[in-house]
């Protein structure tokens, strides 16, 4: 990234993808709406130098529909970083940003008398939806903390489960941005647990796969988001386009899987699974990637995902988790390449999935074929050492080795096994045969209880009238003396 292009609004981005993605930008961002769609342009901006006088450009113009001033500044400062910038349009003028500060604290100050007027009067949807309104300004202007704020009191003075699930998403709408993902997870649990109408389940819930998906993959949980990603239902549209777009479903579903999954869940639940096969649709190479690694092709499925990686290095959500990802997959697909065989040739892996390394891991080598060897090496012993494959190196005959079982061992080790289970049985049973011959019997261990510790305990109690409260009188088994039998 260029100095200067950090600021103290955004977050300051270490990677820097030197190559053009293949999407074009223009149509890119016309999938987003909202706070996002500058997120986004600043991030490609500040990450990608071939691309930010494009991006700084349109966050410029982006910055000037909304009212976050701070916005409009990183913009400024992203378009003043690009070397030889000659400034044609006067999209470096700060007029804007001066006259829109003060429409913001005219706004701020309408509104906040406004509630305290609400308050005033006691009415709680009038309060509540004060508080949103504030709420709500405080989010255009980039106050994050007082928009969560506001959008918090609102939960007091809910009347309807509807308004609890909208209030729940605005709050998440800001956690996202804050990047604080157990707010999201706690307001997605109470959305989950509200009793709605069906008109307003159907409205609210649709949001809540992709929502939780987006928490669980910027967490790193990774099997569940792609479980998440695989039930959100198409008909979510551009319902969420203010934080990702369906094409963002069918990328970050399919990565989570790929990373997590087996190739026979891949099958099942990702290509023969007939909602997701709407999102796959929209990114058919996403689709081609998991045909190949489930047909064990995986040459050709980490070339494509290979071929994508600048597309992703420059995606908001996927950007800090595409080296995990992708180091997943490679793992994946070296340990069951491996499977089948109890041997592999050195050479026949480097074919396979030489090149992908070089460019993953290696990028820029001068060594040649050696170095690509040594990356790829270094790779299987890492493998082993974690434990993940089950196999040795043979370095002077260039083999991989499986550990193969010493069957004659487990053999006697499970004679043995049923030879020690045999005695015990045996032994068991003579023992209850001798007993019963002997007029023996077993009983369990009297339990401990208050009182006498046995019936004729109890009973000799009773004749002696040495228990508590007891008539002296009565005989064993509570029959009395003085009335004689019946």
């Amino acid at each position: 990234m260029a100095e200067g292009a950090a600021s103290v609004g955004q977050p300051a981005y270490s990677i820097t993808v030197h190559e053009a993605p293949k999407f074009d930008l223009t149509s890119y961002i016309a999938n987003y709406s909202g706070r996002t769609v500058f997120r986004r342009l600043y991030l490609i901006g500040a990450c990608c130098p071939p691309l930010r006088e494009e991006a700084a450009k349109l966050a410029i113009k982006e910055a000037k529909k909304g009212a976050d001033v701070r916005n409009f500044y990183d913009a400024v400062a992203l378009l003043q970083a690009v070397p030889d910038y000659r400034d044609t349009e006067r999209l470096l003028d700060t007029s804007w940003a001066v006259d829109q500060e003060k429409k913001n604290t005219k706004e701020t100050l309408r509104l906040e008398n406004e509630l305290k007027g609400y308050k005033n009067n006691l009415i709680k949807e009038s309060i509540r939806m004060g508080n949103e309104d504030l709420g709500s300004h405080y989010y255009r202007i980039g106050d994050l903390v007082n928009a969560s704020k506001a959008y918090s009191r609102m939960r007091d003075y809910c009347t309807t489960p509807a308004h609890i699930a909208s209030t729940a998403f605005r709050i998440i709408a800001v956690a996202v941005e804050q990047r604080n993902w157990m707010a999201v997870q706690s307001q997605v649990l109470k959305i989950q647990n509200l009793q709605m109408k069906p008109d307003d389940s159907s409205r609210y819930q649709v949001l809540v796969y992709p929502t939780t998906a987006l928490q669980r993959m910027c967490a790193g949980e990774y099997k569940d988001a792609a479980n998440y990603f695989l039930q959100t239902d198409p008909a979510i549209g551009d319902q969420f386009n203010q934080t990702m777009s369906a094409n963002d479903v069918a990328v970050y579903g399919g990565l989570c899987a790929l990373a997590s999954m087996s190739r026979s869940e891949l099958q099942l639940r990702v290509l023969e699974n007939v909602t997701f096969r709407n999102f796959l649709e929209l990114e058919p190479h996403i689709r081609r990637a998991i045909s190949f690694f489930v047909a064990c092709k995986y040459t050709q499925c980490l070339e494509i995902l290979e071929s994508y990686r600048n597309d992703y290095l420059l995606d908001l959500f996927l950007q800090p988790h595409v080296g995990r990802i992708y180091r997943k997959i490679r793992e994946k697909s070296m340990v069951q390449y491996f499977e089948p065989f109890g041997t592999v040739n050195l050479d026949n892996m480097e074919r396979v999935f030489g090149e992908a390394a070089v460019r993953s891991n290696v990028a820029g080598a001068t060594n040649g074929d050696h170095r690509i060897s040594m990356a790829l090496m270094d790779e299987i012993i890492s493998l082993i050492e974690s434990e993940k494959l089950d196999a040795r190196l043979d370095i002077e005959k260039n083999l991989l080795v499986g550990r193969q079982p010493n069957l004659r061992a487990e053999t006697y080790k499970e004679a043995e096994q049923m030879l020690d289970k045999f005695t015990k049985e045996a032994y068991l049973k003579l023992m209850r045969i001798n007993m019963l011959n002997a007029g023996l019997e077993t009983r369990a261990p009297p339990t401990k209880k208050k009182g006498p510790s046995s019936e004729w305990e109890e009973d000799a109690m009773l004749a002696s009238g040495t228990g508590k409260g007891i008539d002296a009188s009565l005989m064993p088994g509570g029959r009395s003396l003085r009335s004689g039998p019946k």
